[in-house]
């Protein structure tokens, strides 16, 4: 018999999803699987949640990888695998396993979501694949001497056939091959398919499946959530090397307009559904930044950070600050930058003590509410609360419950604060307090 504890934890999981569910409808998300994600045995479950995409109507293109699937058969020919500045040369013979490899992959994934076993998660799914030539591909050429034969590059993709396809609810399945109009087959990166592709059809979002859980930083700490200059920054250290490729692909999609890339782990059961349907994620979140910049707040910051809450002292919502106290604090702040001007700000208080923290003076300038600029200041405080090992936030609020109780946040009593907080508690103002636990 399941619990009651467990039953009331799914229904909650199923409620909170809801929000995720309608937003992700009718989008368009381009999804990539390694060679190695696809031999992972977890790849199967990757398939069903796939599938659980797609019946909740997302239009899904699923690019596929072969590396070690051709590495592979080049050995079993008794070939050798030649490769220039990391890129492998195609010649004829090596031609033959890329094609058997591609081939296989692509009928291995095809028949896994193809599969309607009444005790699968794919009973009753009845889903379209559709795939051919839909990569238009060139030569590499001769470079730096060597010639690559038939290694080749995205010329183009077949967007109004892409989009055909997706419009009649199928799957669009990719590989890393591509044709030339002269009839001529070429071996791809699956990364510069998966990124070429996201682009042509304005993808909302671009995931890529991994080995690790997400991006890591120099000091082996995941990364939540980056911006695309930290993503820049990333790319320039030595423990990533080995994901250049797909870091290009990520930051070739986001300066040509692609939203939003995620990387999760292929080794996680659930990690794609965790990703997009719950607040907290699964992996990491790489995202567009244009005319806006979200940073810790700087003493020069003060002004700025004074007029924007101003209006907003006047009118009782916020606690007024004197600008030596904004100055004494402005460690505790963080802000949205945009062409020289604070159009949004909020502050973390730590009680380390008491393993909380306070979140305090959320505040956005009128012309620039509406654009999840609220949402983006609370995800990075969030974070920053975590790296400081605190169990929980909390806001004491007089007139923004409802925004803070769509984030996630609680009804809480007056005990729960730190006592050092409960003593300075303005009963005049009678601020009512939210508390939002955090997981680690």
């Amino acid at each position: 018999m399941v619990s009651s504890w467990a039953h009331s934890d799914s229904i909650r999981l199923f409620r909170h999803s809801a929000p995720y569910i309608n937003a992700h409808r009718g989008k368009t998300f381009v999804l990539v699987c390694s060679g190695e994600a696809v031999e992972c045995d977890n790849f199967a479950n990757i398939i069903h949640d796939i599938a659980l995409l797609n019946s909740l109507g997302v239009r899904l293109v699923l690019v596929h990888g072969a590396r070690p699937q051709i590495d592979h058969r080049i050995a079993l020919r008794g070939l050798e695998g030649r490769f220039h500045e990391g890129v492998r040369l195609t010649n004829k013979d090596t031609l033959e396993s890329v094609k058997d490899a591609a081939g296989s992959v692509r009928s291995q994934v095809e028949a896994l979501l193809t599969m309607g076993l009444a005790n699968s998660p794919m009973h009753g799914a009845q889903i379209r694949v559709c795939s051919g030539n839909l990569v238009v591909a060139r030569p590499i050429g001769v470079k730096d001497g060597i010639d690559h034969e038939h290694t080749g590059r995205v010329r183009r993709v077949d967007v109004a056939g892409l989009n055909d396809h997706l419009n009649d609810g199928s799957i669009v399945l990719l590989s890393p091959i591509g044709y030339s109009p002269t009839g001529e087959v070429f071996n791809l990166s699956h990364e510069e398919v998966a990124m070429e592709t996201a682009i042509a059809l304005n993808a909302d979002k671009l995931i890529f499946f991994g080995e690790q859980k997400g991006l890591f930083d120099e000091k082996g700490q995941m990364l939540r959530n980056i911006d695309f200059y930290r993503l820049n920054t990333l790319m320039a250290s030595p423990h990533v090397q080995h994901q250049q490729l797909l870091l290009e692909a990520i930051q070739a999609s986001l300066t040509s307009g692609v939203e939003r890339c995620h990387y999760v782990s292929y080794q996680e059961d659930g990690a794609l559904l965790q990703e997009l349907f719950s607040r907290d994620g699964s992996g990491t979140l790489i995202s567009q930044r244009h005319y806006e910049q979200l940073r810790q707040a700087r003493i020069d910051d003060v002004g700025g950070i004074l007029k924007l809450i101003k209006p907003l002292e006047e009118q009782g919502v916020l606690v007024k600050r004197s600008r030596e106290r904004l100055e004494a604090e402005i460690d505790y702040f963080t802000v949205i930058e945009r062409d020289g001007t604070i159009v949004a700000c909020a502050a973390l208080y730590p009680y380390k003590e008491e393993r909380c923290g306070e979140i305090a003076c959320v505040a956005t300038h009128p012309d620039y509410r509406g654009k999840n600029r609220g949402q983006r200041l609370m995800d990075a405080l969030k974070a920053l609360a975590q790296e400081q090992a605190l169990d929980s936030i909390f806001v004491l609020t007089t007139v923004t419950a409802h925004w803070f109780i769509e984030y996630g946040f609680e009804d809480a009593p007056l005990s729960v604060l730190p006592q050092s907080k409960q003593q300075l508690y303005n009963f005049q103002r009678n601020s009512k307090v939210f508390v939002l636990p955090l997981k680690t």
